[in-house]
């Protein structure tokens, strides 16, 4: 948790970049929109690879490694000056960010069973959650605080992700047994002692023929296209064309990943507590509402008061199905193929959000409803989001555990 805290800082920074990209370098939101693609399309293709890592070399060096490895990248990529520089830099980014959820997602289905893993997922993915309002945050202290440049966001706040690396190598360990406790069996017959470990080529095969997991992996892909919808437009929205105009109402886009924050640990909670461990009724019920919060966001104008809790709304049910979703992955895989099942799940998530960032930066850039460019053009990310928040609920209801 304390090193996924800072992870993001590393890799949700890119829209607070943007409109100073745009200023200097004279770049569209269309192609801006293709650069993010690159990053979360190498960051699914790394989920392929690194979750399966994960199982065979353990999380925690390979969250170690891909949090060194994405502080190097991200001092690259503010080194950019132009679409190729910024593209390859961010997108290596993505491959190096890719090493740290799924391998950790295994270490956190080594310390706890089936029927406390909707709870530790959910404090799981509230350390991600927060970690989104850590890089909100310190982004805006650069720009706004610090006065720098859109440069300084890739190099200051990834020192903390520097630091969470180095904690997780010291402090971690990758199973109880390795810090002297006893592993927990359970029922789960993958983890009888005696058992022949599977090949990674088998728990590729075994993930890719189950029906349940790649049914979850399409929803998850539409969810993660709500939220990077909302992480990466929203702060452009609200800065406007300018990153140093409006020194009050860039601040109201925090609501956002803190929403986030608090949904991500209520629906792996609720889904132990009240739903024996059920999560696609309540990965669907929270997409619903996460559509209906974004449609309020749009049809609001632009610095209402009820902005804000509508915002903290929108990212907390969009956000929320999170932890519900990967502790759903080791519930229809096992443990011993967690890393794998996350990492599938994870490259669905990734690459449905890659196809639809430059889809909704070019929605925007022609965007038929905006009589400016400005705020009412960005503003079509809310009905979008909205749509995609729906076919997500629609296919969370098909999945059974």
């Amino acid at each position: 948790m304390f090193c996924y805290l800072f992870y993001y800082t590393g890799r949700q920074t890119f829209g607070f970049a943007i409109p100073g990209i745009q200023a200097e370098l004279g770049i569209d939101k269309q192609t801006l929109g293709w650069i993010s693609a690159a990053m979360l399309w190498a960051y699914a293709a790394g989920q392929m690879i690194n979750g399966n890592l994960g199982d065979k070399f353990g999380g925690r060096r390979m969250m170690f490694l891909g949090a060194f490895s994405s502080f190097a990248l991200n001092w690259l990529t503010s080194f950019g000056i132009g679409f190729k520089s910024l593209a390859s830099a961010w997108g290596m980014n993505g491959l190096a960010q890719s090493m740290g959820w799924a391998p950790g997602s295994r270490l956190v289905s080594n310390w706890f069973g089936t029927h406390e893993r909707g709870r530790a997922f959910g404090l799981y993915v509230l350390a991600a959650g927060l970690s989104s309002v850590l890089s909100f945050i310190t982004s805006l202290l650069v720009l706004d605080v610090l006065q720098l440049d859109w440069r300084w966001i890739f190099r200051l706040p990834v020192f903390l992700m520097l630091l969470g690396g180095l904690v997780v190598w010291i402090v971690a360990r990758d199973k109880p047994a390795d810090a002297g406790f006893p592993d927990t069996h359970e029922d789960e017959k993958v983890f009888d002692p005696g058992a022949v470990k599977e090949s990674s080529w088998q728990r590729y095969a075994a993930a890719l023929k189950n029906g349940r997991l790649l049914l979850a992996g399409f929803a998850i892909g539409f969810q993660n296209t709500v939220r990077y919808g909302l992480l990466i437009w929203v702060p452009v929205y609200f800065l406007g064309d300018d990153f140093k105009a409006d020194p009050l109402g860039k601040w109201i886009s925090i609501a956002l990943p803190i929403g986030m924050a608090l949904g991500a640990v209520t629906s792996g909670w609720i889904s132990d507590r009240f739903c024996d461990s059920r999560r696609s009724g309540v990965i669907a019920s929270f997409m619903i509402l996460a559509a209906v919060a974004a449609m309020g966001m749009y049809l609001l104008p632009p610095g209402h008061r009820l902005g804000v809790p509508v915002l903290f709304l929108a990212g907390f049910f969009a956000y929320g199905p999170q932890s519900a979703f990967w502790a759903l992955a080791p519930d229809l895989m096992g443990r011993e193929c967690a890393g794998t099942a996350v990492g599938v799940m994870n490259f669905f998530a990734y690459a449905m959000a890659g196809l639809g960032e430059p889809f909704i930066g070019w929605m925007i850039q022609h965007n038929p409803f905006a009589t400016t460019p400005g705020v009412e053009s960005v503003a079509l990310v809310f009905p979008l989001v909205a749509a995609f928040a729906v076919c997500s609920a629609i296919l969370a209801l098909l999945i059974r555990r």
